[in-house]
């Protein structure tokens, strides 16, 4: 293995502009068109492709075209869970989405971190931070999650928020940046069971 794919993979500063780290991208850019013109195809020939896509696809797994990835081996999903139209998985770390997740259109889960320091971003240096998404949470549409974020399970995020800290389990959070805004069930509420009507409406859609 390369430097700059040991020092990514490490969570380290590296550089992208890299010729190993092209050919692997370039695998996922070739796996990534096949299966986003193949919408109408057998649905067995598209999970073979997810499969050897990702790093690891659960059962019942479902992903609408199109899907777009940095490198995709660094992705795992559990079962079941949905992806709409439109997710962008920027995996130059890993990130880890558990079962039964809801993943609403055009969401983007981001591992990587530019330098702030002018000189060094003009020298193309980054580093990449995981991303965890934990069983049974729903994002809404156009829904960002940031370098490092972690969201517990069982939680909802608002459609348009951008999460920027890690969001604890069972809770809604809305907002840029997202913010908690209530905790979801109560007892005798049935875990995975969807949040009841607070006063006014929940600013969470697909």
């Amino acid at each position: 293995m390369g430097v700059n794919k040991d020092r990514m993979l490490a969570g380290e500063w590296y550089l992208p502009d890299d010729p190993e780290l092209a050919a692997d991208n370039e695998r996922r850019f070739e796996l990534c068109a096949a299966y986003n013109a193949g919408g109408g195809a057998d649905p067995a020939a598209r999970d073979r492709i997810l499969a050897e896509l990702l790093g690891s696809l659960g059962k019942g797994v479902r992903i609408r075209p199109p899907f777009q990835c940095d490198y995709g081996r660094y992705i795992s999903i559990g079962d079941r869970t949905f992806v709409n139209f439109g997710a962008v998985f920027l995996d130059a770390a890993p990130i880890t989405i558990g079962a039964d997740v809801q993943i609403g259109p055009n969401v983007q889960l981001l591992t990587p971190v530019h330098e702030l320091d002018t000189e060094r971003r003009r020298a193309g240096w980054e580093r990449a931070v995981p991303v965890t998404i934990g069983d049974n949470v729903w994002l809404g549409g156009g829904v960002i999650v940031c370098p490092g974020v972690t969201i517990g399970e069982d939680s909802v995020v608002g459609a348009g928020a951008v999460v920027t800290r890690d969001l604890p389990a069972g809770v809604l959070a809305v907002g840029n940046p997202a913010r908690v805004v209530r905790t979801l069930g109560s007892p005798g509420t049935a875990s995975g069971a969807a949040p009841g009507p607070a006063a006014g409406t929940d600013p969470v859609t697909e």
